[in-house]
């Protein structure tokens, strides 16, 4: 009898235990937290009522996200360069994301854990940035528009194209974008050039133009234009089309036109990074972003469009059509889209841009040499305080 009872205990006891691992591995496993990386008011928060994309993420995998947000697609090129940090999903722009493969740092993405990647429209398939379709699945797509504040532009709107940036009348009212690709972009597009130029001297010129430029430019911003633009402390400034419904929700004197002289349209792709720890996890998230209620949400959300094909997504009402496509996508006949630029004029680009904001190629030696005179004049300070002290 003493042994019956000792063998049920024991099995009982084999089960509790087996039962705590299974718990204790269930957990494990809805407790995988993933980094995600994107933009700035660039997904659908909750906020009006909408779908809170994230937490839904999360209800229905188990898998929770830890979302941060980046300004420019060099600060995040430079984030992932560095190493500090460790991402699950990033969502680059279409020039970043060929310069990232370049550069081996994403993973080719597992289309069969992401089905639907089968309802992006085959218009944006095996692009330039991805010719071979095996880093990235478009998330949104847009187009850079000038926005302004009609209180304070006296110009009809039919008449605003990218030179009133230039214009001394609003000296202290503009903002620029604080990032070198879409500047520069402002400049050729006004000058009539190709923002993926392959002339040095047309990057020269276009330079020569922001120089020109900056006595006029109050700030070089990027998420800061919603504070600057809603408070009424700027009147002109470049930026997303898609970011219109949020800025004008914020100040309705604000407008927006996508300029006759040509704008970039921009493809803003999900890819999972070398290194990444969740790889799996980050797939269910793409493919959880691909869902049409999802995809329709974040443009609801963003105002940008969907790369989905409306129609492959069971979506035929014209209601529904409009919400996927922004208002503003019948200007593209005169757009261009960005390239991976080679390596000598990407530093090119870089060495100008510091210029052009610094104010000339003189202003970095004097930085240098009043950082030196304030770190020697603590050196002192520190010395003359240890010798007083002995």
């Amino acid at each position: 009898m003493k042994k019956k009872i000792l063998f049920s205990s024991l099995c009982l006891g084999l089960i509790i235990l087996a039962s705590f691992m299974i718990f204790k591995k269930g957990n494990q496993i809805s407790a995988v937290t993933i980094n995600v990386y994107n933009w700035g008011e660039f997904i659908s928060d909750g906020s009006d009522g909408a779908i809170d994309t994230n937490k839904e993420f999360t209800k229905k995998t188990g898998i929770k996200v830890n979302y941060t947000t980046f300004q420019s697609n060099e600060s995040l090129f430079a984030k992932l360069q560095g190493g500090a940090a460790k991402y699950d999903v990033i969502i680059p722009s279409d020039y970043m994301v060929s310069k990232l493969i370049q550069n081996n740092m994403l993973q080719k993405v597992n289309f069969s854990q992401i089905p639907n990647s089968s309802l992006v429209s085959d218009n944006f398939k095996n692009s330039t940035y991805d010719p071979t379709n095996e880093y990235s699945i478009p998330y949104v797509w847009g187009t850079v528009g000038l926005f302004y504040n009609k209180t304070m532009v006296d110009e009809a709107e039919e008449s605003i194209d990218w030179d009133i940036l230039w214009n001394e009348k609003y000296a202290g009212k503009i903002l620029m974008f604080d990032n070198p690709r879409d500047a520069f972009a402002i400049a050729q597009f006004k000058l009539g050039l190709s923002v993926n130029s392959t002339n040095k001297q047309d990057w020269s010129n276009a330079a020569l133009e922001l120089k020109k430029q900056r006595p006029l430019v109050q700030a070089y911003v990027m998420d800061q234009i919603f504070d600057k633009m809603g408070n009424n402390e700027a009147a002109l400034a470049p930026y997303y089309v898609g970011d219109a419904a949020v800025l004008i929700k914020r100040n309705p004197d604000i407008g927006v036109v996508v300029p006759k002289s040509g704008t970039n349209k921009f493809i803003d792709a999900m890819c999972i990074p070398v290194g990444a720890e969740h790889p799996n996890e980050a797939q269910a998230y793409i493919n959880f972003m691909c869902e049409p209620d999802i995809a329709l949400a974040n443009v609801q959300a963003t105002g940008y469009s969907s790369p989905l094909d409306f129609e492959k997504c069971g979506i035929f009402s014209e209601e529904a059509k409009e919400k996927f496509y922004d208002k503003h996508s019948d200007n593209l006949r005169n757009t261009q889209v960005f390239a991976n630029l080679q390596e000598t004029f990407a530093e090119d680009l870089e060495n100008l841009w510091v210029m052009i904001k610094i104010g000339g190629p003189g202003k970095p030696l004097n930085l240098i040499a009043t950082l030196a005179i304030f770190f020697l004049a603590y050196v002192l300070v520190v010395i003359y305080k240890k010798s007083k002290s002995r």
